[in-house]
């Protein structure tokens, strides 16, 4: 309810501004597209110069939702000409965008000692929320700032939050597959009331003995210590449970531990029950597993001596692909 009363506010933007949208479109084009890349589309992905062949991947680069991202923080600078304009976090983990964004004179809110200062954010500012969301408390702060909020967060992303509402009607606790310091996550856990961050599938197991078995309450708890919901006790909250996840994971991991949670659930209350006590949405997004499906494609090809994954190097996306061609 508050997140929507928030967004509701006539200073909540997250449509963009047609006003500028033609000029930005253009300014996209010019820094986001490149010759070698057409050339490499034109002639089937691959690319000869002397004696080196380079294949390009078939999905890669931004998704739309980045791409939608940018734009609209392009749109606001030129929208609030003379205005000054902060952003929560990095738009995307990107350097280069990030650094042209800084060059538009968006001010990043800085951190000092793992927290935000937001003294500089004045009543009436400007303030663009990243691709990755903010969390509820940072939008509650904005909205009573009364900044003009340029909400860029991905669709994708808002449609986990909507997940985690469902979860909270039903009086359920959140499982989210994720990293919990990762901004998103930190965004979505923020949307429930009850939840728990899992990384991976190891821990997903974890959980799901203690749910069936029980175990080391004390252990569970300095396991969990970061990636838990403020008075979260693993005797109580995980009788409920639904599944979300951080848009950026390994769809199939997602897809996996949300089945594990759901064998559980069925093993522990029954058949008659499960509706009840488990709920699962499709929040996946397929941007993220087509470029992952991608690399794994080229992994297949003997011919390829070396692999060059561009991107930022603190991105979680970045971070899966070369993970990718580590494992393989």
């Amino acid at each position: 309810k508050e997140r929507r009363r928030i967004v509701a506010n006539p200073n909540f933007n997250r449509r963009g501004f047609g006003e500028t949208k033609e000029q930005v479109e253009g300014m996209m084009v010019e820094e986001f597209t490149s010759d070698m890349v057409k050339e490499l589309k034109e002639n089937n992905n691959i690319l000869k110069r002397d004696n080196i062949e380079v294949k390009l991947a078939t999905d890669f680069g931004f998704c739309w939702g980045v791409e939608r991202a940018v734009a609209m923080a392009y749109e606001a600078r030129e929208f609030y000409e003379g205005e000054t304009i902060h952003i929560t976090n990095e738009i995307i983990h990107n350097p280069g965008v990030n650094q042209r964004l800084k060059e538009m004179d968006i001010n990043f809110v800085p951190v000092e000692e793992g927290e935000k200062n937001w003294n500089d954010v004045k009543n009436g500012d400007v303030v663009i929320l990243p691709a990755f969301g903010a969390s509820l408390p940072e939008m509650q702060m904005l909205d009573e700032k009364g900044c003009k909020i340029v909400d860029t967060t991905c669709p994708w992303v808002s449609k986990v939050w909507n997940a985690v509402d469902s979860h909270k009607k039903k009086g359920m606790t959140s499982i989210i597959h994720g990293k919990y310091a990762h901004e998103e996550s930190v965004a979505t856990a923020s949307m429930a009331d009850d939840y728990l961050l899992v990384k991976d599938m190891k821990e997903a197991v974890y959980v799901a003995n203690y749910i069936l078995e029980g175990g080391d309450r004390a252990e569970f708890m300095e396991k969990f210590k970061n990636a838990m919901s403020e008075g979260f006790d693993p005797d109580v909250h995980l009788k409920k449970i639904g599944v979300a996840n951080q848009t950026t994971m390994y769809k199939r991991e997602t897809e996996a531990i949300a089945k594990l949670f759901e064998r559980t659930m069925l093993k522990k209350w029954g058949p008659e029950k499960l509706n009840d006590s488990f709920l699962v949405m499709d929040t996946i997004c397929d941007a993220t597993q087509e470029r992952q499906d991608a690399i794994s494609e080229l992994i297949k090809d003997e011919s390829i001596d070396f692999y060059l994954i561009v991107g930022g190097w603190d991105s979680s996306n970045t971070a899966h692909l070369l993970e990718i061609v580590h494992m393989e």
